[in-house]
């Protein structure tokens, strides 16, 4: 299984471009939960179904200091079930900062482990960095100032899924502004934040991701 999401972020590196792009620092963010269903299900049946691998959100924002990386796993999921922290799922964020658009200089690895009952994370091709690697739910640090955390967090996503069938089904829309599916319950989000200096070369940055089983 191979799902990726692709989009585009300019840092204000570059005078105009920049200021108007990202007035505000506002996120991009690029979301698609239950994709392809015959592989992670839907909105409405989930269980049985590969959803470790389903990437649900992928969210891209900076500050003055630093550019951050979000990627969202396993939800919607009860607010009492632990994090989706599957060790034969491969997950990749692709970052483009030179060059053309689809090199890709920095291919982020993520997997996960267990050191004994406690699940653990591990990060490859940081820039600057080879390897990191800690405990879920907490803050762990590089020495050059990346910083990541893998854990649970309220579901930020926010869609009508029987809105979408009623629209398709009668042609008229039918989406309903007060009915969110993802409301209350939670995901599993890997972040990291890179210092700008690491990672800005003056352009913009490309930036997708994809996930893989790589046993079954």
């Amino acid at each position: 299984m191979n799902v990726t999401r692709f989009f585009q972020v300019t840092l204000p590196c570059t005078l105009m471009l920049g200021a108007v792009v990202l007035a505000g620092h506002q996120a991009l963010e690029a979301a698609d939960h239950f994709d392809p269903p015959a592989r992670t299900g839907s909105d409405t049946n989930t269980v049985g179904f590969d959803i470790a691998a389903d990437i649900a959100d992928l969210y891209a924002f900076h500050d003055t200091s630093n550019v951050y990386l979000a990627i969202g796993f396993g939800g919607p999921s009860a607010t009492n079930l632990p994090g989706f922290y599957d060790p034969d799922v491969l997950y990749t964020i692709n970052v483009s900062n030179t060059g053309t658009r689809t090199d890709i200089e920095f291919p982020i690895e993520i997997r996960f482990g267990r050191d004994g009952v406690n699940p653990g994370i591990e990060v490859r091709n940081l820039p600057g960095e080879s390897l990191l690697r800690g405990p879920v739910e907490r803050n762990l640090t590089t020495s050059n100032g990346i910083t990541v955390r893998a854990g649970v967090f309220d579901d930020p996503f926010n869609f009508d899924p029987q809105g979408l069938r009623d629209s398709r089904a009668t042609g008229n829309l039918s989406f309903n502004s007060a009915r969110n599916r993802f409301a209350g319950l939670n995901t599993t989000f890997v972040i990291i934040g890179i210092p700008r200096g690491l990672i800005d070369r003056g352009q913009p940055l490309d930036i997708w991701t994809s996930s893989a089983r790589i046993r079954s």
